[in-house]
């Protein structure tokens, strides 16, 4: 999910992310596609999250890896589930079903629940984010908006955040900024990537 570029950052600094932003985009919009790689990575996540009593997740649309199946397998599991509602500042609302669902910004499907606020993500002790890249040092290229940058600073540290990818948009290095939180697990449909320089110390 992508926002418009936060206010009062130098158009300069983000030259680099924008040029392989742009070009990871393009590669998204063209890739075939995989239902296998799909049915992995859902398995792989599930298997992650099973034990966890509030799992975070987001609402994918495509290109981006999916996450449909896996939000309802942790749902019929008895698992809260949280999901973002979309806007300028962090949000959740729990997930309650695809009946209680409704599109919002480019038809990304947010909950008709109710909002929980922004703390509500200190109770998910397992977190999967949205992104294009990462790195195995943990580093994350966004979509632009830096929505959840600002989303995980309310985690709880002992939370676990991951990265949803496909396995070519692991990169060695990713231009970063100060503000960039890093993640401590990439799964693709191919592997799964610890990331010791993405925890907390």
């Amino acid at each position: 999910m992508a926002f418009p570029e936060p206010a009062g950052v130098p158009r300069a600094s983000q030259t680099a992310k924008s040029v392989l932003r742009a070009r990871l985009v393009a590669a998204r919009e063209t890739r075939p596609s995989d239902p296998a790689g799909d049915g992995a990575r859902t398995a792989a996540a599930l298997e992650l999250s099973r034990f966890h009593e509030t799992v975070a997740v987001y609402a994918s649309v495509a290109p981006e890896p999916a996450t449909s199946e896996l939000i309802t397998a942790l749902h019929e599991l008895g698992i809260e589930v949280l999901l973002p509602l979309l806007g300028r500042e962090p949000d959740w609302a729990r997930f309650a079903g695809w009946g209680e669902m409704t599109a919002s910004w480019r038809g990304i499907a947010v909950p008709t629940t109710g909002s929980f606020g922004p703390n509500a993500l200190t109770r998910a002790t397992m977190i999967w984010c949205p992104g294009l890249a990462g790195s195995p040092s943990g580093d994350r290229l966004g979509t632009g908006g830096g929505w959840y940058d600002r989303a995980l600073g309310w985690r709880c540290p002992d939370s676990i955040v991951g990265l949803l990818l496909y396995d070519d948009e692991i990169l060695d290095d990713i231009p970063t900024e100060p503000h960039d939180l890093k993640v401590e697990l990439i799964l693709t449909e191919r592997r799964t990537l610890d990331c010791p320089l993405g925890r907390p110390e």
